[in-house]
């Protein structure tokens, strides 16, 4: 994508052009009209088209939408409660969210807030801060008061960390925050296989089989913890995959990335 006189990294773009691009077609799984007038004038890499599209903008429009439920149900919980964003790319959740009343912290690399920046609106409850999901020291400095209501959410970056980074991530936000309800993606340990790619899903850094297992071991005083596959969503788009993987259900939590929910 070329804006303002720059390239726009494909692993930035692909996420933001597959929602502009969901938001096009009848009976979409999610409207973003803030990625599609941002990728209005988009020149697309080979990276961003490679593979099966329609498949990948599925999953992540999938991935998406239940993300999107989870987060309104906490805001509908605790209307002025803050969410902090780690790894946020160029996640337009908050402008789709947003109930007047609500804190943001949107998390990344320097390199990446600039271009938050470059194309999109800032708001008096919405917060740019540096920091990533391997790294520490961002954790001290977080302007969120510690009797709030706080939601941490990483839908992106945690699929670009391996498994020991994962659970150091996982340890260190549970040492930051002594009560939170935090939203992951994370990857089944056969996305990268066939079948997982047929799905959509691409090479992640790390995959677990049985995550429930790994994130109660990582932090055991976890108190709620639900596991949700891409496979589970009522859409017809899913249906005959559903009706294949009915007969292997074990493989629903081992051929995507999956949503992990927790509250601690």
């Amino acid at each position: 994508m070329t804006q303002l006189g720059h390239k726009i990294p494909s692993r930035l773009l692909q996420p933001l052009w597959l929602r502009s691009r969901e938001s096009m077609i009848d009976n979409g799984l999610i409207y973003d009209p803030i990625a599609a007038a941002a990728c209005r004038h988009c020149h697309l890499s080979s990276d961003c088209l490679s593979g099966d599209i329609d498949q990948k903008q599925l999953l992540h429009a999938t991935l998406t939408v239940q993300c999107d439920q989870y987060v309104s149900r906490f805001l509908k919980s605790n209307p002025s409660g803050w969410v902090v964003n780690v790894g946020a790319g160029l996640d337009t959740r908050f402008y789709r969210l947003d109930n007047g009343r609500c804190h943001w912290l949107e998390l990344d690399i320097n390199e990446n807030l600039l271009w938050r920046q470059k194309l999109f609106h800032t708001n008096e409850r919405y917060y740019l801060r540096c920091g990533s999901a391997t790294e520490e020291s961002w954790v001290d400095n977080l302007p969120v008061p510690h009797d709030v209501p706080v939601m941490i959410v990483c839908e992106h970056a945690l699929l670009e960390c391996n498994e020991k980074q994962l659970a150091k991530f996982v340890q260190l936000l549970g040492r930051r925050f002594h009560h939170a309800e935090a939203l992951f993606v994370v990857a089944g340990d056969r996305c990268n296989t066939m079948i997982g790619k047929k799905l959509g899903s691409i090479e992640y850094q790390h995959g677990l089989y049985q995550p429930k297992q790994h994130f109660t071991g990582w932090l055991p005083w976890i108190e709620k913890l639900s596991v949700t596959s891409p496979l589970e969503h009522d859409c017809t788009r899913w249906k005959v995959w559903q009706r294949w993987l009915s007969k292997f259900p074990l493989f629903k939590h081992r051929v995507t990335p999956l949503l992990i929910h927790m509250n601690w």
